[in-house]
This record gives structure tokens, sequence and C-alpha cells, in this order.
């Protein structure tokens, strides 16, 4: 296909942020071939989170590292008309954002008081920039300045309504709602990254959108000034997200 009649989608995510399901749901669509985090690779080779995230010097060496090179994929792949990219909002780093005027850009954002002890479980002490609520504000300030597309989801409008969220979504990105979207086989999705084995186990044993329900367990102290800094962003997130 020409590649410019081709819909690129970008998810520009946090971590812990119903991402992956995200991906999984794209990918049971017959005309879209999704790509998991195609950035990752940029990002460890560039910031200390190689010396932390696990299974760093596999991705290292099985990614692509140069973050250019890895844009240039981006806006040329032309096997399917519909290119889903999942993307974490912190593995931009400071390439130039230019290329984002040919996507549809998605972002996707969770409550903190959820996605923070999750992420910890994993990370056990996150920064802001690990977990992207300030990033996803500065985008949304470089879309609107530039007067690029953008859309805002938040994890939980989609787990208590995936139909109706994700036919919006497709809406906005002018292709078909497909109904195939809302269901997929529990197992391991071909696209996975190399990382799946640390972060997917519950994707992999899904097979929808579980339903939402809020975290029970007590939140850990640690997190407290992390999760009082990013509630302000994510407020605004919030209300800017599709529902």
């Amino acid at each position: 296909m020409e590649p410019n009649a081709i819909k690129r989608i970008s998810l520009w995510s946090g971590p812990r942020n119903i991402s992956t399901a995200l991906m999984y749901s794209f990918a049971q669509r017959a005309d879209t071939k999704v790509f998991d985090e195609p950035l990752y690779a940029y990002y460890l080779k560039n910031t200390e989170a190689k010396h932390y995230h696990p299974g760093a010097e596999t991705v290292l060496k099985v990614m692509e590292n140069d973050g250019e090179e890895v844009v240039n994929m981006m806006l040329n792949y032309s096997e399917k008309p519909v290119l889903f990219f999942k993307n974490m909002t912190h593995h931009l780093l400071d390439l130039d954002r230019g290329f984002m005027r040919k996507f549809y850009n998605v972002i996707l954002t969770r409550d903190p008081r959820e996605m923070l002890p999750s992420f910890a479980k994993v990370i056990e002490r996150p920064t802001m920039t690990d977990v992207g609520y300030k990033l996803h504000m500065d985008l949304i300030d470089f879309f609107e300045t530039n007067g690029i597309n953008y859309v805002v989801l938040d994890a939980k409008k989609v787990l208590n309504n995936p139909e109706h969220v994700l036919q919006q979504l497709c809406e906005h990105i002018k292709i078909p709602f497909d109904k195939n979207m809302l269901e997929w086989q529990p197992q391991k999705l071909e696209e996975d990254g190399v990382w799946a084995e640390y972060w997917y186990d519950s994707v992999h044993k899904s097979s929808k959108f579980s339903s939402y329900k809020p975290k029970s367990e007590p939140f850990p102290r640690h997190l407290i000034p992390l999760l009082n800094e990013s509630i302000p962003y994510y407020n605004q997130l919030s209300k800017l997200a599709l529902s």
C-alpha cells in the first residue's frame, strides 16, 4: 500500500495503563498490524532505566536502538491499511516530534492511585519520568500548539464500557468499529515484546477487557509523594478523555 493511504495510530501511554490490552484489541482486526513499544530500546540505551528495567539487556540486543530509525520505520511500514504502534510517552526522549503530524495520536492515562502500586511491583521506586503524567500534559501542549490530531483515553472509562469508548475511538480515527476488538484468545501475541514475561501475565490469561474493579489494598506509603505529584496531571487528562 502507499504509505500516505495508511491509518497510523500511535498510542502514547504510561506504564500499567491497559496499553497491552488495547494492543491485543487492535490485533484482532484483520486490517491491522500492531507493534509493541518500538522505541523501548532507544529509551533504554539513552537513560539509566537500563540498569533497573527487567530484561533490559535482551531488549537492547534484539531491538533497534536508534530512535530516528524507529520513527522512519513507523512512517514507512505499509503492509496493512491500519497500523497500531503501542508507545510509552517517556520513550520519546529528545526525538523530533514533527512525525506525529502523520499519526492519529492517542494518549492513554490511568488513575495514579491504581497505576502506581501496580508499577511498583516491578519497578519499586518509580519517578515522575517513569510514570508519564507530566509528560502526557507536555505532549498535549505540543499537540495544541502545533495543531496536531490527538484524543485522550482514561483506562477506567475504557474498562467500564469498552465497546462504547472503542466505537468513539474508531470514529475519531475514521475506521469502522470491529466487534472482534472486544475479545481475544488467552494466549501470547506474536508481536509481544521480549519483556512480556515480566509485564504481561494478566493479559496472557485474559480474553477481553477486564471489568473495572477499584483497588482494595492499602496504598504504599513510599509512593505517596509521587501520587500527590501525579494527581493534578491525571485530573486534567481525565477531563479530556472519551467517555
